[in-house]
């Protein structure tokens, strides 16, 4: 496991292994939560209608860049994310490196008619089911920071929650591992774990290895409305992209520039 992340799912496994909650009871709880909304049809729906679907983030800061935009407003980045015409939301809720919450989530959903992935490091089941309780409607599940039995275990428990789960590879053998364990979305993280430098390639090798059927997502290093088209042209059916849109002046302008309607 490369070092930055051994040192994040390392506190967070910490963390996790003080919870004594019952599983099946966590389970229950999440199961009584609010409807869903649908996260791939939400993306399916906008890659038909735009080539390819954004799922615009939201983040405060990074271990690799710092403060983003600390004093963020959530949900009216959430609403700038919508009016802009992203599929769906991202929302970073680990505190301690990214400087996110829960709340932050709770807000930028109640904002806003989209889907909202819970961007974190999940390392137990309970952390999977916390998820939905805190109103996320899909789940980020990272292979690298997993074990195959793990990965298993969180995609089922995903589905008896009510969430889709989106799995986060690196290269060619955590999207074998992926693919063993029943992902059928599936997220290609262009960013080197070791050096935090961005390889575009990765992406466009791992996109010809999706099979069909497989909703493919890329993440990480999209600046502009090109490295889009490219992903899109690769077969990728949705872009997550953070740093870029936090970052711009004008929220809306920028992501609807990543969609080819800009000015």
């Amino acid at each position: 496991m490369p070092a930055y992340l051994e040192t994040i799912v390392t506190a967070h496994r910490a963390q996790a292994a003080l919870d004594r909650r019952d599983l099946d009871q966590a389970v229950e709880e999440a199961g009584r939560c609010g409807p869903v909304r649908p996260f791939a049809p939400a993306v399916r729906d906008a890659a038909a209608r735009h080539g390819i679907g954004v799922i615009a983030e939201i983040k405060r800061r990074s271990p690799s860049k710092g403060d983003l935009d600390p004093t963020l407003d959530p949900a009216l980045l959430a609403r700038d994310y919508q009016d802009g015409g992203a599929a769906c939301l991202s929302v970073l809720t680990d505190r301690e490196f990214f400087g996110g919450s829960p709340d932050d989530l709770r807000s930028a959903r109640s904002a806003c008619s989209l889907p909202v992935l819970r961007k974190d490091f999940t390392v137990s089941a309970l952390d999977v089911c916390d998820a939905r309780v805190m109103g996320a409607d899909a789940v980020l599940l990272i292979v690298a920071a997993l074990s195959d039995a793990e990965l298993s275990s969180f995609l089922d428990v995903s589905h008896r929650c009510g969430l889709t789960p989106l799995v986060e590879v690196h290269d060619e053998l955590e999207l074998r591992r992926a693919l063993d364990a029943g992902a059928d979305i599936i997220g290609v993280n262009q960013r080197d774990l070791h050096t935090f430098e961005v390889d575009h390639q990765r992406a466009q090798k791992l996109a010809a290895m999706m099979p069909p059927g497989v909703l493919a997502v890329a993440e990480s290093g999209i600046q502009d409305d090109g490295d889009v088209r490219r992903l899109a042209e690769a077969g990728y059916r949705a872009v997550l992209v953070g740093e870029a849109l936090v970052r711009s002046g004008d929220r809306p302008a920028a992501l609807a520039r990543l969609l080819g309607h800009g000015t």
